[in-house]
């Protein structure tokens, strides 16, 4: 995964995506999506040194997950009958 540039505060510093940051788009903090939502801790720390404080992360980065269980993988060989 490769970081997007400093240069542009409306992108995740994770995912690249659009960040759905009200300050970036000149709105007040208070309207931000991160005022009313839990932040991922782990997706917190995983914000490269030199991207924090300069853009926000995305919701799809910053929500924490609900689901801990590891996704089924079908061992490999033919399917059962």
């Amino acid at each position: 995964m490769s970081t997007p540039p400093l240069s542009n505060p409306s992108c995740c510093p994770l995912c690249g995506g659009l960040n759905q940051c009200a300050m970036a788009a000149g709105r007040p903090p208070e309207s931000c999506w991160c005022m009313t939502q839990s932040i991922a801790p782990a997706a917190l720390a995983a914000v490269p040194e030199a991207q924090r404080g300069k853009a926000c992360i995305c919701p799809a980065c910053g929500t924490p997950s609900t689901n801990t269980q590891q996704p089924f993988v079908r061992p490999p060989g033919p399917a059962p009958i």
